[in-house]
């Protein structure tokens, strides 16, 4: 039975852990699922706290989690684990039968899963929660209050700064198919033998004599019997779903030149593609950063575009206020918030390929760019930032291993 209850302990810790941590490195992620949540149930007003929820869930979720895996404070660990599980698993059959959200984003991007597969995984990991929580009594901690005070303090305070930089900036991990160094037009495509969508139709026909309607299928409607039987309508229905790309819905529609989608993901030179899923939501601060920028690009020969889902009077008038010298283009706005988690923000392109992106407080200035090679210089961006996250990373591991060693030794003086 022991060997048991620390399996649940551990596997439960470790589910909690990932879930919260990949929501905490995409915060407004997260935003945007409760307010597809709180829209689909008809609780728009609740907008207002969308990522009050999204940095609140995913710190929880973390906590817990580590608390279970390091067998910390196991009683109210296992008291969040099982009010987590008592809410959220009946929330997910209420989603896997009616499906007013196709994804419950229960592991953000990073993973994933149809309604009732969420649902099936939730009554495992609700099975493993109730062992836990009706054996919490017989867990027995291996620090003492000190330490087990410390390592909480220190993934709050962790946590959060993975939250608050996720957010202000991006992604310290992006999940997304449209991630630095992913390819749009190789997200888009839909691999030779990949299964279809299978779909049972319905055919109703009207017995002439009886007045009768019945129900028909594909194999056996009376369409020779026009005698006797009158069509009246058909219905289908989704039996099972087939390959769908992990990118699609991506289409940019220039107001004059029409779609040229294509033409850009197929270029041989550099594109710019300035990200404002909502044009009255746009912080305007850095507009002029991006007018520098367009100029930029234009003297060098590279596209520059806008692309929003606002209506095109909403972008008329911002363009006019802030003389913006670029074009903007129609592009479905659920793509737009998965390319780039800031509004606005910036990606740069080439042959289709995701060279770098940018929030909207990191744009780069013209002049770091002058005189360079573009995708040296992305990739020398990135080094520079993966080499920063290790040395953030190593400085927090090496405060946290001295402060254990001095409770340690604190405690080994004090006997």
């Amino acid at each position: 039975m022991k060997l048991l209850r620390n399996i649940c302990r551990i596997l439960v810790g470790i589910v909690f852990i990932y879930s919260g941590f990949v929501k905490g490195v995409d915060p407004l992620g997260s935003d945007y699922k409760f307010t597809d949540y709180f829209n689909a149930f008809g609780m728009s007003w609740m907008g207002f706290s969308t990522l009050f929820f999204s940095f609140l869930l995913s710190m929880a979720e973390f906590l817990i989690g580590i608390c279970l895996f390091l067998n910390i404070k196991i009683k109210t660990a296992a008291w969040g684990a099982i009010l987590f599980m008592g809410f959220f698993t009946p929330l997910t059959l209420i989603l896997a039968i009616k499906n007013p959200v196709t994804d419950c984003g229960c592991f953000g991007d990073a993973l994933i899963l149809t309604n009732w597969e969420t649902f099936w995984k939730n009554i495992i990991l609700l099975a493993m929660t109730l062992v836990i929580f009706y054996t919490r009594d017989k867990y027995k901690p291996i620090f003492n209050f000190l330490e087990q005070t410390v390592v909480l303090v220190g993934t709050v305070i962790f946590m959060f700064c993975v939250q608050w930089y996720s957010f202000r900036h991006l992604p310290i991990v992006d999940f997304r198919p449209y991630a630095i160094g992913k390819n749009i037009s190789e997200g888009m495509a839909i691999p030779d033998g990949a299964p279809h969508d299978e779909y049972a139709i319905t055919l109703k026909y009207k017995n002439k004599q009886t007045g009768e309607v019945k129900d028909f299928t594909e194999e056996n409607y009376p369409w020779q019997d026009t005698v006797n039987w009158e069509y009246v309508s058909s219905d289908q229905k989704l039996i099972k779903e087939g390959y769908k790309a992990p990118i699609h819905d991506f289409v940019i529609e220039h107001p004059e030149l029409g779609d040229i989608t294509q033409e850009v993901l197929e270029d041989n030179g550099y594109t710019f593609l300035v990200i404002a899923y909502n044009i009255n939501k746009t912080d305007p601060e850095n507009q002029e950063k991006l007018n520098r920028l367009a100029a930029y690009a234009k003297d060098k020969g590279y596209r520059f575009y806008g692309l929003s889902a606002s209506a095109a009077d909403d972008i008329r008038k911002y363009t006019e206020a802030h003389q913006v010298n670029y074009d903007y283009c129609s592009t479905d706005e659920i793509q737009l918030k998965t390319i780039v988690r800031s509004n606005p923000g910036l990606i740069l392109l080439r042959q289709g390929t995701i060279l770098d992106k940018w929030g909207h407080r990191d744009l780069p200035e013209v002049e770091e760019l002058q005189n360079k090679d573009l995708a040296s210089y992305c990739l020398q961006e990135q080094q520079a930032i993966t080499d920063r996250y290790l040395i953030y990373s190593l400085i927090m591991l090496y405060i946290a291993c001295i402060f254990l060693y001095i409770i340690r030794k604190y405690k080994r003086m004090i006997k």
